[in-house]
């Protein structure tokens, strides 16, 4: 059982992967992620219209090493790296994720091909790696 009294299972490197989600859900898993000893960076993707913007807030947020290059073969080989965070596993929560896709869906393409690259990376090595991406309620299908 984990602090926050549930278990998602995200400890486990066979269940990785990049997932949609609502804005409700972001501070849950970031509190589940926590909780199953993950190191958890929240990217805020509010008004992020661009690949240079997306660059800035992910080597903010994952504190890239200096003279890590803004470029999208640079990010993969970060994201696949992180020896300077050195961690059980990782959680990547994208609030607002819709802003990007709107304003550039080239970008937030190549960004979800990198994070699909990056989790199977990390699940060969049996290293939980999740990308969470918050979309507004409203994309999901009710049921």
């Amino acid at each position: 059982m984990t602090d926050s009294g549930f278990d998602l299972g995200l400890d486990d490197a066979s269940r990785t992967g990049v997932y949609f989600v609502t804005a409700d859900d972001i501070g849950t898993l970031d509190m589940a992620s926590r909780d199953a000893g993950l190191l958890a960076r929240r990217i805020d993707l509010r008004d992020c219209a661009d690949k240079a913007t997306l660059m800035l807030r992910l080597s903010t947020a994952l504190d890239f090493p200096p003279g890590s290059g803004r470029n999208w073969d640079a990010l993969s080989d970060r994201l696949r790296d992180l020896s300077w965070l050195p961690a059980a596993g990782y959680a990547l929560l994208f609030d607002d994720a819709r802003d990007l896709r709107d304003a550039d869906e080239t970008s937030f393409d190549t960004l979800l091909e990198i994070l699909d690259e990056a989790v199977s990376d990390w699940s060969q090595r049996d290293v939980p790696f999740w990308a969470f991406l918050a979309l507004p309620e409203d994309e999901f299908e009710q049921s």
